[in-house]
């Protein structure tokens, strides 16, 4: 057994605990080393497993709007299909009403077959009365253009107060001052046959009683002769 007291004895001592300790230190090492890889890979695994729950919710949320997307345009179809059936049952109730009304349409149309006779004799009528009318006009123009000096014009309305063919009566010879003065009264014939007077010129306050009573005689030449007198009997005032 070597002396406690060799001089080598303290040096052998010392380079045997520090050979320990560097065992040791790389053994330490080594468990550090070994640690973390452990830890890397653990995060590696953790991070892989994260990124799959992730893709995994993000699939899923994708699929369940997917389902909501279906189930709305099931929706849209089962409305639509309930629309059409409505449509075409109402359809089928038109159709059958339409036959249930058949007769009364032809009842109708006889009806207005009738309606449209009658309407033509009405129209020869005024017709005819238009040309009572006319032989009228005809007399009076005899009367007062030959004898009296009145001229007759022609004239086609342009606004709707004078629509279509009107008929001046030009009376002169009435300002005893000024014997080419024109006096002018405008009229035509409506639709229903009746006489209208549109204007005259000057104004007579007296003429809405002159038409209606030419309305009610249907003499034109009574009614140029008192419209002639309201027009002398103005113009000497």
């Amino acid at each position: 057994m070597t002396s406690i007291t060799d001089p080598n004895m303290s040096d052998r001592f010392t380079n045997a605990m520090e050979e320990i300790h560097n065992k040791h230190l790389k053994t330490y090492g080594e468990i550090i080393d070994t640690t973390t890889e452990l830890c890397q890979s653990h995060r590696q695994l953790v991070k892989s497993a994260l990124d799959t729950c992730l893709k995994k919710c993000k699939d899923d949320d994708m699929l369940f709007e997917t389902i909501q997307t279906f189930k709305k345009d099931l929706e849209q179809i089962n409305t639509s299909l309930k629309e059409k059936r409505h449509a075409i049952s109402g359809m089928v109730s038109e159709i059958q009403q339409k036959e249930m009304q058949k007769d009364d349409i032809i009842q109708k149309i006889e009806k207005l077959r009738e309606e449209q006779a009658k309407r033509k004799e009405l129209i020869e009528s005024q017709n005819k009365a238009n040309k009572d009318r006319l032989r009228n006009l005809g007399k009076a123009r005899l009367v007062f253009q030959d004898h009296l000096g009145m001229e007759i014009r022609t004239i086609l309305g342009k606004t709707q107060l004078v629509k279509g063919e009107k008929l001046q009566f030009v009376f002169r010879n009435i300002n005893p001052s000024d014997q080419d003065s024109a006096y002018v009264v405008t009229m035509g014939i409506r639709e229903d046959g009746a006489y209208q007077i549109v204007s005259s010129d000057p104004v007579l306050e007296c003429l809405p009683v002159l038409e209606s009573r030419l309305q009610e005689t249907n003499n034109l030449p009574a009614f140029l002769a008192n419209v002639r007198k309201e027009f002398i009997s103005q113009a000497r005032r």
